[in-house]
C-alpha cells in the first residue's frame, strides 16, 4: 500500500514565509483574531485525519468500488468510506470554512484548500463526497433565498446532508445550451422535473441521510441555448420542517439508474440520475441558472486543480521512497554503495529528473494554489474595494490555469513517478497505477482542459483586452524591479523577466490574429495556457527562492537544509521545466491553417 506524510514543512513555508497569509488575512475583519498557531494546528490535525483515516481505505476503495442494487436503486460505498465520513463529520471538518451563521467554523478558504490537497493525496474518490457538498453549499449561500439557506445550509454545513451538481446529459456535456431536462411549475410554487443526467459524482450513496442535487433544467417558456437554463434544488428526500429542525420526509421522484464503470476514482459513485417528476425549487431568477451554477463550477475547477497537486505530491513521495531502496545498476560515476550488489536507483540522473519534475511541480503548484485561495478570501472578505476587486480579477484569471495547468502536471508527474518503479509501477500492489488512473479524470471533468484553455485565452484575456493579465503582470514587474539588481537573484529574476516579456508579446500577437480569424484562438489556446502557466509558476518559484536565499544569508552554515534544498529545486525548475515554453510559444504561433486545412472527410 502506498505511504503518505502530510507535507507540513512545505505547507507552513508557503503559508507563513512566502505568502504571509496570517497577516494578509488579519486585514479582513472576520479573520482579525487568526494567528499562526491556529493555522498550524488546523493543518496538522487535517494531515493526521488524512493519513490515519483516508489513506488506509484508498487502495481498497479503488479495488472494491461502489455497488449498485438495481432493485432498490441504492448505492453502497466501499468498506470504510461511511465510517471515515462519520469521523469527518463528528470532528467538524465539513464546516471548516462555512459561515458560523449556519454552524460552520468560519475559517479562511485558504485552510480549506490546504485540507483539500491532503485529502486528494490520500483518497481522491472519498474526498469528492464532502467536496461537492461544499460547492453546493457555496452556490446556495450566494444565490439561494433566505428560506432555502435556512433549510439546507445548516445540514450541509454539518455534512448530515451532502450535495451534488447535475449538469451533464447524454447528448450534452460542454454545450449545456442543448440540455433537455424540463421543469414544470406547480401551483404550490414548486416545480416537477423530468429528464436524465449522467456523470453525476456522488449522485447516490449511503454516507448521508439526504443528498441535495442542484439541477439545471428548462422552464416551459425558456429561450433556446444557455439563456434559457434555470437552477433547481432537488433533494433525494423532500425535507419536512424548517431550519436546523428539518428532517427527511418522503422519497422524491428521482433515482440512480446505474453506475458508470470507469477508469479511476472507483470509490466515488458516478451516477446516472433519472428525474421522474421530481419536486424541485427554483434557485435565483428564472433562466439565470447557469450564472448561479458557475459559483459551484468555478469552485469545483479550483478543487480539481488541487486534485492534480495532491496526486503529484503522493506520487512523488512514493517514488522517492522506492528510488532510495531499489538497487539496480551502478552509478555512472562509480559505485555509490560498494557494499551492495548494485546502487539505489536514485543515483541515476534520469531517475532524479523524474523525481525533481514531480517535486518542482508540486511545490510550485502549492504556492500558486494557496495564493489563489488567499485571493478567494480577499475577494469575499477584504474591506478595501480595490483589494477586493484585485482578488476577484485574479480568481477569474487564474481559475482555468489552476484547473488545466495543475491537472496536466499532475497526470504527467503521476506517470513519471510510476516510471521510477519500472515494471513494479505497472503492478497494482504498489498503488502507482491507481494514481495515474485517478489523475487522468482531472484533465476531463469540470470542463476539459481544452475548454479551460479557450476560457483563458478567449474570455479571461482577449475579452477584456488583457486587463486582468496586465494586473498580474504589474505584480510580477514590481518583483523584478525590486530584485533585479541582486546578483544572487539573477538566475531566477532573469528568466522570469524573459517569460513575462514573451507572454506579453504572444498575447498581443494572438489578439491581432483573432480579429481576422477566431480559429486562431482555438489553435493557440492550449500551448498559450501552458506558457502562461509557466509564467505564473516562475513568479512563485522566484518568490520562494528569494525567501530561501535570505534565510541562507541570515543563518549561514547553521541554516535549515530545507532552504538550500528549496534553491536546488528552484534551479531545476528554471533550467529544466521552464524551457518547455520555447516549444509552447512556437506551437501557439503556428496558426490554425495546419489544423483546419485538412477536410473532415479526410481524417
Amino acid at each position: 500500500m502506498p505511504s503518505y506524510k502530510a507535507p507540513l514543512r512545505d505547507q507552513q513555508f508557503v503559508l507563513h514565509e512566502v505568502l504571509g497569509a496570517v497577516d494578509a488575512l488579519r486585514e479582513m475583519p472576520r479573520y482579525a483574531e487568526l494567528d499562526v498557531d491556529t493555522v498550524n494546528q488546523v493543518v496538522e490535525e487535517a494531515g493526521k485525519f488524512c493519513e490515519d483515516k483516508l489513506l488506509p481505505i484508498n487502495a481498497s476503495g479503488d479495488q472494491e468500488g461502489c455497488t449498485y442494487d438495481p432493485a432498490t436503486k441504492a448505492v453502497k460505498t466501499p468498506a470504510g468510506f461511511k465510517e471515515a465520513y462519520d469521523d469527518f463529520r463528528e470532528a467538524g471538518w465539513q464546516g471548516l470554512a462555512a459561515e458560523t451563521e449556519y454552524g460552520g467554523q468560519g475559517l479562511p478558504h485558504l485552510l480549506q484548500i490546504a485540507f483539500y490537497e491532503m485529502q486528494y493525496s490520500t483518497n481522491q474518490a472519498w474526498a469528492m463526497y464532502p467536496g461537492l457538498t461544499i460547492g453546493a453549499y457555496e452556490c446556495l449561500l450566494k444565490h439561494g433565498s433566505r428560506e432555502q439557506k435556512d433549510l439546507f445550509l445548516p445540514k450541509m454545513t454539518t455534512g448530515q446532508w451532502t450535495g451534488t451538481m447535475c449538469l451533464t446529459e447524454p447528448h450534452c456535456g460542454t454545450d449545456l445550451g442543448m440540455l433537455r431536462t424540463k421543469a414544470e411549475p406547480q401551483a404550490d410554487g414548486s416545480y416537477r422535473l423530468t429528464g436524465e443526467k449522467i456523470f453525476i459524482s456522488s449522485g447516490e450513496h449511503d454516507m448521508a441521510e439526504n443528498i441535495i442535487h442542484l439541477v439545471l433544467a428548462r422552464l416551459p417558456d425558456a429561450p433556446q441555448g444557455t439563456k434559457g437554463i434555470s437552477l433547481f434544488i432537488v433533494p433525494k428526500f423532500v425535507p419536512v420542517g424548517a431550519g436546523a429542525d428539518a428532517k427527511v420526509g418522503a422519497r422524491n421522484g428521482l433515482y440512480c439508474g446505474g453506475l458508470e464503470h470507469k477508469m479511476g476514482i472507483n470509490g466515488n459513485s458516478t451516477c446516472q440520475i433519472i428525474l421522474d417528476g421530481a419536486t424541485g425549487w427554483l434557485v435565483g431568477e428564472p433562466n439565470k441558472g447557469l450564472n448561479a451554477m458557475f459559483v459551484m463550477m468555478n469552485g469545483a475547477r479550483l478543487g480539481v486543480g488541487v486534485q492534480g497537486l495532491g496526486i503529484t505530491e503522493v506520487a512523488y513521495q512514493n517514488a522517492v521512497a522506492y528510488a532510495k531502496e531499489r538497487i539496480q545498476g551502478r552509478s555512472l560515476s562509480g559505485p555509490a554503495a560498494p557494499d551492495q550488489p548494485a546502487d539505489p536507483i536514485i543515483v541515476h540522473p534520469d531517475v532524479r529528473r523524474m523525481l525533481l519534475t514531480a517535486r518542482a511541480y508540486a511545490e510550485g503548484g502549492r504556492a500558486f494554489a494557496y495564493w489563489v485561495a488567499l485571493m478567494a478570501d480577499t475577494q469575499l472578505s477584504h474591506p478595501d474595494h480595490d483589494r477586493k476587486k484585485f482578488g476577484a480579477d485574479m480568481m477569474s484569471l487564474m481559475t482555468p490555469i489552476v484547473k488545466a495547468f495543475m491537472t496536466d502536471n499532475g497526470f504527467l508527474c503521476a506517470s513519471e513517478c510510476l516510471q521510477v518503479f519500472g515494471g513494479h509501477g505497472y503492478i497494482r500492489q504498489w498503488g502507482m497505477e491507481q494514481f495515474v488512473r485517478d489523475a487522468r479524470i482531472n484533465m476531463i471533468y469540470e470542463g476539459t482542459n481544452g475548454i479551460q484553455a479557450l476560457d483563458l485565452a478567449g474570455r479571461k484575456i482577449l475579452m477584456d483586452n488583457g486587463a486582468k493579465l496586465r494586473a498580474f503582470g504589474r505584480m510580477v514587474t514590481e518583483f523584478i524591479e525590486e530584485n533585479g539588481t541582486r546578483p544572487d537573484m539573477n538566475e531566477f529574476v532573469t528568466p522570469l523577466a524573459d517569460i513575462g516579456d514573451k507572454v506579453q508579446k504572444l498575447t498581443m500577437e494572438l489578439g491581432m490574429k483573432a480579429m481576422a480569424n477566431r480559429d486562431e484562438v482555438g489553435a493557440a489556446a492550449v500551448p498559450y495556457l501552458r506558457t502562461v502557466g509557466h509564467l505564473v509558476y516562475s513568479y512563485f518559484w522566484a518568490r520562494m527562492a528569494k525567501v530561501a536565499l535570505e534565510r541562507v544569508k541570515a543563518d549561514g552554515d547553521a541554516v535549515d537544509p530545507f532552504y538550500r534544498h528549496k534553491l536546488m529545486v528552484a534551479r531545476f525548475y528554471f533550467q529544466r521545466l521552464l524551457p518547455e515554453t520555447a516549444t509552447s510559444i512556437r506551437a501557439a504561433r503556428a496558426g490554425s491553417a495546419t489544423l483546419m486545412e485538412l477536410p473532415a472527410d479526410a481524417f
